[in-house]
């Protein structure tokens, strides 16, 4: 059975670049636009992993890995943030929050891919 990833974005096409390269790699994905809508998503299915942007309208990303670590159902799954932010103190901040590891945009599928793999168990 394929292992299925949230995209959290507020850009729809970076959200559709994001989910080809994980459909090509074998993963199956759900989007949404925000913190607030992938909330909304969350809903006792299970998710391997998470890949969010920090920036986002209703809800951030690090808001968003905030409240999603107090879901029991959901406190272990882990968290890509995927940014344009690259400051060690967004980096410490989304740390923190529970984020296991941040990819800067633009960035090449390839190395998105390498991260999503060293996180997912087989």
């Amino acid at each position: 059975m394929a292992k299925t990833i949230l995209i959290v974005d507020d850009s729809s096409s970076l959200r559709q670049v994001v989910s080809m390269a994980l459909k090509g790699a074998g993963y199956d994905t759900i989007e949404a636009c925000d913190g607030q809508d992938a909330l909304n998503k969350l809903t006792g299915g299970k998710v391997h992993l998470i890949i969010s942007d920090v920036n986002m309208p209703n809800m951030d990303g690090i808001t968003f890995v905030k409240e999603v670590k107090k879901n029991p159902s959901y406190k272990f799954t882990p968290v890509i943030m995927l940014t344009t932010e690259s400051q060690e103190g967004k980096k410490s901040e989304g740390q923190a929050a529970g984020a296991k590891a941040w990819v800067v945009k633009p960035f090449q599928p390839q190395q998105m891919l390498a991260a999503v793999a060293k996180l997912i168990m087989p």
